[in-house]
């Protein structure tokens, strides 16, 4: 005789005597890999490619931050960019508040 065990999404089957460990490892098993599938690797490939923009930028490269706030690299630090958001007004980022690279194009 069977019983039936029911979860908020996924309903079991047991049997009474006792139930097989691979018919409830196997769901488990599925839904990490789903999970690591759609979630895991597409944020390590979005964190390698700002880790290598940000290795790629240097001093008069145009940025974006993550804030919004568009400058040129003027001085770079280990951690630490200082930019030029007008004549004159400099700032000072963390490496990793930027998001892009921008392209001039007034030339």
């Amino acid at each position: 005789m069977l019983t039936f065990l029911i979860a908020p999404t996924v309903v079991f089957a047991q049997a009474e005597e006792g139930g097989s460990a691979l018919g409830f490892l196997l769901p488990i098993a599925i839904l990490g890999a789903v999970f690591y599938l759609l979630l895991v690797m597409p944020q390590r490939r979005r964190a390698k490619k700002a880790a290598a923009l940000r290795e790629s930028l240097g001093i008069g490269d145009e940025i974006r931050t993550i804030g919004g706030i568009y400058g040129t690299i003027r001085a770079e630090d280990d951690t630490t960019f200082t930019i030029e958001i007008d004549a004159g007004t400099k700032m000072r980022i963390s490496k990793r508040a930027v998001a892009e690279r921008t392209e001039d194009d007034s030339e």
